[in-house]
Parts: C-alpha cells; structure tokens; sequence
C-alpha cells in the first residue's frame, strides 16, 4: 500500500507543478498582449498636430 500511495503522491505532485508551469505561462502571455495593446492605443490614439 505505501508503494502505491507514494506513486499517487508523486502524480498529484507532477500534475500541479503541471498546473503552475501552464497557469505563469497564461499569465505572461497576458502581460504581453496588454503591453502590446497599450502600445498600439498610444501610437494610433495621437494624431500629427496634437489635436483630439
């Protein structure tokens, strides 16, 4: 039984360290999209003469 219990333990341990690794993936994902939208509003949003 600790056999089995200790392959179960190293499972659970490997899927979550799964979870973390893709969940930080999203997240920086996401950092990158919103900086690279707020770039994009900040070069279309000017115009030539500063007028709005």
């Amino acid at each position: 039984m600790t056999g089995l219990a200790a392959g179960s333990s190293e499972l659970l341990q490997h899927l979550l360290l799964d979870r973390v690794i893709k969940i930080a993936i999203v997240l920086a994902a996401l950092g990158v999209l919103a900086a690279g939208m707020a770039l994009i509003w900040r070069r279309v949003g000017r115009t030539k003469d500063g007028r709005d």
